[in-house]
């Protein structure tokens, strides 16, 4: 009953909708050849409540052991509290460094997804099954498995909260195949387990992808509260085929390999205050002005009526950036992994490192001792959980941060490396250990600075000032 009251609680602070406003999203657009699949973003008030929430339940925590052990002579203060920290964060999951360092021992680290969902920021909308069953997803470079809850999952969402989770329904569908291999998978927060099935995946109401193998999910508890909490029911990875489980094609190389996009590409536009949107089977082109000669001109008004006229060089329309595009060679085609020549903001300097542009991730993350290093610089101040808050008054004389990426510098002004709501401002930075791999995440604050586009045929990542 103590929980019961608590999520309630939790709920109505966070917002509830109703199940049928979490399934609706924005109307799919389809143009040129180019499908536009809008991107629900989740408000930056859920987002500090969601802080606060895992900041209060730590404590609470803290104390709460304070009392049973340290009288005890057990453990330090300083110990139960990081203790209490880890067990909000990841529920009853060991410390991430410990499950990446295990599972690589093991010698399964495709098992291994370096995120953590409690702050997956954007989600839009993927069709299963015949008839389609809706589902709200995050489309996640930083993965590559699809999967969303069956019916009966557990862990899987309440429906006081946000209307509760879709869940796919294999009875109801006419495509489905039964696969039953086992999904288990590993993330930043927690364990994740179901089983494999197949079936017809729809993106943007009408690109059918036939044959496409899936996860059903039955436990959802390694997410947590983050998963209960979001709204969203499931994850559609765009990450490469090393990473997948269960030896899942994913669902854009099938969608390339059964041509139901134009190109092997994929583009996605986060806006600052508003919804985002990613784009399959191109981007969007700027406009280059053509000029014409005197015959040019003369036909053109003869046929159009008008002496110039821009002329658009894509299948794409044209809103979506300004300037060239940078193209980033991947240095490994696992996730989309790029080598970073410097990352700096005040005194702080990285040298040479790697990370992962990654739209599954909300904030930039990276080292822990790095990240205490720029939290400092900025003057945030950390919490018992590791995260980060910093006086709203200060958000203004926070320095930018660069980063120096195949020759070029790219920044995300200082201003914008803070989430706000309601007097808390909450740093958009957090440390993440990670033994093997990326050292840092470049996750959606970095995104929504640069049109952001993937191109999976030729291995490279391009950025572009954004309109």
């Amino acid at each position: 009953m103590t929980f019961f009251t608590v999520a309630i609680a939790s709920a109505l602070s966070l917002g509830v909708a109703s199940a049928q406003d979490t399934a609706v999203v924005n109307p799919i657009k389809k143009e040129n050849g180019l499908v536009r699949i809008p991107m629900k973003k989740r408000s930056d008030h859920e987002m500090v409540a969601a802080h606060l929430k895992r900041e209060r339940d730590a404590l609470l925590l803290a104390l709460k052991e304070k009392d049973a052990r340290v009288t005890d002579g057990l453990e330090s203060e300083l110990e139960i509290s990081k203790s209490a920290a880890s067990a909000v964060l990841r529920g009853s999951q060991p410390k991430f460094g410990d499950q990446v360092e295990a599972v690589l021992t093991e010698g399964k680290a495709e098992n291994v997804i370096i995120k953590d969902y409690s702050n997956a920021q954007y989600y839009g909308e993927v069709e299963i099954g015949t008839p389609p069953q809706k589902f709200a997803v995050v489309y996640d470079t930083g993965s590559s498995n699809l999967w969303v809850p069956k019916i009966n999952c557990q862990n899987c969402g309440y429906w006081f909260i946000h209307g509760g989770k879709s869940k796919f329904d294999s009875s109801k569908s006419t495509t489905y195949q039964a696969d039953g291999s086992d999904f288990h998978i590993t993330y930043g927060s927690g364990d994740v387990e179901g089983f494999f099935s197949i079936d017809t995946v729809t993106l943007a109401q009408d690109l059918q992808i036939t044959g496409q193998k899936f996860a059903e999910v039955q436990d959802a508890g390694g997410l947590g509260i983050g998963y209960m909490m979001g709204q969203f029911d499931g994850i559609l990875g765009l990450g490469f085929e090393t990473l997948s489980l269960g030896g899942a094609t994913t669902v854009f190389k099938n969608a390339i390999d059964q041509g139901v996009v134009n190109q092997p590409v994929f583009a996605f536009d986060l806006g600052d205050e508003s919804d985002g949107e990613l784009t399959f089977g191109g981007y969007g082109e700027k406009n280059l002005p053509c000029y014409f000669s005197a015959l040019d001109l003369y036909l053109m008004l003869f046929m159009y009526h008008e002496t110039t006229r821009n002329v658009t060089t894509s299948i794409a329309d044209d809103s979506k950036f300004k300037g060239d595009i940078s193209w980033i060679p991947l240095s490994a085609a696992t996730y989309w992994q790029i080598d970073i020549e410097n990352i700096s903001l005040g005194s702080f300097s990285s040298g040479t490192t790697t990370g992962i542009v990654d739209s599954g991730t909300s904030l930039i993350t990276g080292p822990s001792s790095a990240i205490l290093q720029l939290a400092t610089s900025s003057g945030a101040m950390p919490n018992i959980m590791g995260e980060y808050t910093i006086d709203c008054g200060k958000v203004d004389s926070i320095p930018d941060l660069q980063f120096q990426i195949n020759g070029k510098t790219f920044t995300v002004p200082g201003k914008d490396l803070v989430i706000s709501s309601a007097g808390t401002c909450l740093f958009a930075m957090m440390g993440m250990d990670i033994p093997q791999g990326p050292q840092w995440i470049l996750g959606d604050v970095f995104m929504r600075k640069y049109y952001t586009i993937f191109d999976y045929q030729n291995q490279k990542v391009g950025l572009a000032e954004p309109n």
